[in-house]
C-alpha cells in the first residue's frame, strides 16, 4: 500500500495519527482544483464555493457538494455538518460561543489533548468559570472506569463536558455515547474531540447522543490538510459562532461557516476523494487490519521491551501507546533525545513522550504499515536500553 503516498520507501513512518499523510491519488485531486480555481479565480471562490453570488450552472455551491459526500460516512445529515480547517478550530468555535458565567463549571479529563485544554482553560479564565479536570487511572481496565469518573465530577454547575473520543497520547478509545447518556441525563451538553476518528473507525455521530463533534479528515480519511468536521446537533447550531467573524455573521450555521475570510478551499473540496479510496480499498477491512496491527505492536513490543500493556482490545482503534522500561527516561528531554536518536540514526518517525514520570511510546498502524517496521522500532529502541 505504500505506493499510494510520497512517503520516503527508506523511512519507517510510524506517526500518521500526527499530522496525517495524503495519498497521492488525493493530492492530484487537490491540484486539479487548484488549477481550475485559478483559470477563473472569482468565478471559483465567490460564485462557486459557497453560493455567495449567483451561480445559475450549479445545483449546489461546491462545498455543500463536498460536504453531502463527507456526511454519510460520519453518520450525519449534511444540514448539521462545516468544513473547518481542523479539530482545534471546530472545538475552538464551541467554547468561544458557549456563555459561561463565574458560578460555572465545565469538565474534561487529564487524557485530553494538550491544545484543547488550553482553549478550555481559556474560556474559563475569560468567563470566570472553573475548569475541572477528572483524573483518569491508568492503565484503563474497564471502560465504564471512565464514564464512572467523569460521572462523579458532575454537579449542579456543570455547564459543559469537553470528552475525546480517541484520546491523543494514550491512544484510549473511550466509550462517548455511554458519557453522553449520563450527562444527557443531567441536562449537561457535550462536546466532543474526534481527531483520530474518521478513517481510523466506523463513525455514526448522530447516534452518539452528543451536542458538538469536531474532527480531522486530514488524518486517518486522507484528506489534504487542514480539513476537518464540525458537527451541531440541530438545536446548538444558532448560537454557535466561527471564531473569526466575517461576512456570514448571525446568517445561520451553516452560512456563518461558509462565508468566511478568503484561504484555499481545495483541501475540503478534496476530501471525498480520501473517504473514495477508503471505500475502493473496503474501508472495513482497512479498519480491521489497522487494529490487528495495533494490536501486534502492543504484543511486540511490550515483550521485547520487558513492559506490561493491560488496556483492553475494545479500547484499542488504530494506534496504540506502549510504555518504555523506567530505565530509558522519564522526562520531556529524555523523550525528545531518544525520539531524535531513532529519527536522525535510524530512520524511525513515531511519537514518543513523557507522561506520568516515564516515557511511551504512540504507534498509528496505517495500511501501508506491516510488522516488519513494528520489528525496526522495537530493535531501535532496544540497541538504546
Amino acid at each position: 500500500m505504500l505506493q499510494h503516498w510520497l512517503l520516503d520507501p527508506s523511512a519507517t513512518y510510524l506517526n500518521h495519527g500526527t499530522v496525517g499523510v495524503t495519498p497521492k491519488r488525493v493530492l492530484q485531486k487537490q491540484q486539479a482544483l487548484r488549477d481550475e480555481m485559478d483559470r477563473q479565480p472569482s468565478r471559483f471562490m465567490l460564485r462557486e464555493l459557497n453560493g455567495e453570488m449567483p451561480a445559475p450552472w450549479r445545483a449546489n455551491s461546491r462545498l455543500r457538494d463536498a460536504i453531502e459526500q463527507v456526511a454519510p460516512f460520519v453518520g450525519a445529515s449534511p444540514d448539521d455538518l462545516v468544513f473547518v480547517q481542523n479539530v482545534t478550530t471546530g472545538l475552538n468555535a464551541v467554547l468561544l460561543s458557549l456563555p459561561l458565567e463565574p458560578a460555572d463549571e465545565m469538565v474534561m479529563t487529564d487524557l485530553a489533548y494538550g491544545a484543547i485544554t488550553l482553549a478550555a482553560a481559556e474560556a474559563c479564565q475569560r468567563s470566570g468559570a472553573t475548569l475541572k479536570t477528572v483524573s483518569v487511572e491508568y492503565p484503563v481496565r474497564d471502560a465504564g472506569d471512565v464514564v464512572a469518573a467523569i460521572v462523579a465530577a458532575l454537579t449542579p454547575r456543570t455547564k459543559l463536558v469537553v470528552v475525546d473520543h480517541i484520546t491523543a497520547q494514550t491512544a484510549l478509545v473511550l466509550p462517548v455515547a455511554a458519557i453522553a447518556a449520563e450527562c444527557r441525563a443531567r441536562g449537561i451538553p457535550v462536546l466532543v474531540d474526534g481527531a483520530h476518528v474518521p478513517g481510523a473507525r466506523p463513525l455514526d455521530i448522530a447516534s452518539l447522543g452528543v451536542d458538538w463533534y469536531a474532527a480531522n479528515l486530514h488524518k486517518w480519511a486522507h484528506a489534504p490538510r487542514g480539513c476537518g468536521i464540525l458537527w451541531a446537533a440541530p438545536d446548538r447550531q444558532a448560537s454557535l459562532h466561527p471564531p473569526v467573524v466575517s461576512w456570514g455573521r448571525n446568517r445561520g450555521f451553516r452560512t456563518e461557516f461558509e462565508h468566511v475570510p478568503t484561504a484555499d478551499p481545495t483541501s475540503y473540496l478534496a476530501a471525498p476523494e480520501g473517504i473514495a479510496m477508503l471505500r475502493e480499498w473496503d474501508f472495513d477491512a482497512c479498519t480491521a487490519y489497522m487494529h490487528r496491527l495495533a494490536l501486534d505492536a502492543a504484543a511486540i513490543l511490550t515483550e521485547r521491551w520487558k513492559t506490561v500493556f493491560e488496556i483492553p482490545e475494545q479500547m484499542i482503534g488504530a494506534m496504540v501507546t506502549v510504555p518504555l522500561p523506567v530505565r530509558a527516561g522519564r522526562t520531556a528531554a529524555d523523550a525528545a533525545k531518544l525520539r531524535l536518536a531513532l529519527l536522525v540514526d535510524d530512520g524511525i518517525e513515531v511519537q514518543l513522550h513523557a507522561w506520568r514520570e516515564r516515557l511511551w511510546v504512540r504507534v498509528s498502524a496505517q495500511v501501508y504499515n506491516e510488522r516488519s517496521d513494528i520489528d525496526r522500532l522495537a530493535d531501535g529502541v532496544g540497541r538504546r536500553l
